[in-house]
């Protein structure tokens, strides 16, 4: 039984981590649309250098706080290409 209580205590914990990143999550998104009205073209928006500019730094700091490295490169990729689409939106909108 003891097991399974424990499970639960994870269970509830993950879902309290899962709203603090949802909450980073919209504060990224705020700055994301401010920098869409920020930029020239949609090359800029793309920006394809910064991206693994990004990249790189999240692994640094996975690698630093000892966590898998890859699967944060993973998320954040798949973070970046959601915030790109959104960010091409918003430039259009505001061109």
């Amino acid at each position: 039984m003891a097991d399974k209580e424990q499970l639960a205590a994870v269970r509830i914990a993950v879902d309290e981590v899962d709203e603090q990143i949802v909450t980073l999550i919209a504060r990224r998104e705020r700055l994301i649309r401010i920098a869409g009205t920020l930029k020239g073209d949609d090359a800029e928006v793309r920006a394809p250098g910064r991206v693994e500019r990004v990249i790189e730094h999240v692994r640094s700091a996975a690698e630093k706080k000892d966590i898998d490295p890859d699967i944060v490169e993973s998320t954040y990729r798949a973070m970046i290409l959601g915030f790109i689409e959104l960010e091409m939106k918003v430039h259009k909108e505001s061109s």
